[in-house]
């Protein structure tokens, strides 16, 4: 049997493992959340975020599902809804500050804080092999600096809790720092932006601002850039890099104040943003996010996971 037919094979193992453990149920002590334990899950309308926001309300939380379109966020609640399942639906566009703003307004009104983020709310506007940059300022603006914003503004909103506040961010191996296919070519970049004692939020925007303005003047091809779904990846290497850094600026809250942010890899998922061409479920490309959400005694932070499993970035 060759390589690639071991590495689908142990694959495919994993993914009957998570299968089976998705149907065991949490016991009375791990669960540490309750129903007035509240989940926010951005771009929840459909896709990986509907799922997410599904699974983590039929575990007993109260989950607030946002849209960037009102009406389509109000659909998707109501489905649930319609399950008995403790689901509000609210308007955020996460490229909007006012619409942030507006957003943690009303939830501190309505919840006094949250317990759970899920930032999921994402594009891609290339399918197959395609890999045109001509949306690249929307790509970065949504899921780079959307999921910045956003956790930024809701931090301030994190219950203190024994169990320690959740924040979750779909990623994607796509923007892997050093993996072996379709990495930043530039050493030196890498060897920076790896770095958590350099590391900082100035040079990941400035990364991210590179990339823009190569774009712009067209010589991105040349640049070292990732060669699949460009942008894509490099709005993805973003989020890895700035959850990785809030981790760090996290990491010295006391016992009973913890915060703690990783990322993770659905996969491939049968979803829209893939034109229905992913080869796993998005009951699978949920699971993990809910995982690490729901993990008790999480102890693991500014990580990066896939398959329920902790892999380099």
């Amino acid at each position: 049997m060759g390589n690639k037919a071991k590495a689908k094979e142990r694959r495919e193992k994993r993914r009957q493992e998570i299968s089976l453990l998705r149907t065991i149920p949490y016991a009375d002590h791990q669960r540490w959340w309750s129903a007035e334990t509240v989940a926010v899950v951005t771009g929840a309308n459909r896709g990986i975020g509907f799922e997410i926001a599904r699974q983590l309300a039929d575990h007993g939380l109260t989950v607030v599902l946002t849209s960037r379109v009102n009406t389509a966020g109000l659909e998707a609640a109501n489905v649930l809804k319609e399950s008995g399942l403790r689901v509000v639906s609210r308007q955020l566009d996460v490229t909007d500050s006012s619409s942030i703003k507006e957003f943690v307004k009303w939830t501190e009104q309505t919840y006094g804080g949250i317990d759970i983020l899920v930032n999921n709310a994402g594009v891609n506007y290339n399918l197959g092999s395609d890999n045109s940059v001509e949306f690249a300022q929307s790509v970065i603006d949504t899921n780079y600096y959307g999921t910045k914003n956003v956790t930024k503004a809701m931090i301030p909103l994190m219950r203190a809790s024994a169990a320690g506040g959740r924040i979750v961010n779909v990623s994607s191996r796509l923007g892997k720092l050093n993996g072996r296919r379709n990495r930043l070519q530039d050493k030196a970049l890498r060897e920076q932006l790896d770095n958590l004692e350099i590391l900082s939020e100035e040079l990941i925007d400035r990364t991210v601002s590179t990339f823009l303005q190569r774009v712009e003047d067209g010589t991105w091809p040349s640049g070292g850039w990732p060669q699949m779904f460009t942008d894509y990846s490099v709005s993805k290497l973003a989020v890895n890099a700035f959850t990785r850094l809030i981790a760090k600026i996290l990491a010295d809250r006391t016992d009973g104040k913890k915060i703690y942010i990783n990322c993770y890899c659905p996969g491939w998922v049968k979803t829209a943003m893939t034109d229905w061409a992913g080869n796993i479920s998005v009951e699978e490309g949920a699971d993990t996010g809910v995982w690490l959400a729901l993990l008790p005694d999480l102890a693991v932070t500014g990580k990066f996971f896939a398959e329920r499993r902790e892999v380099s970035f």
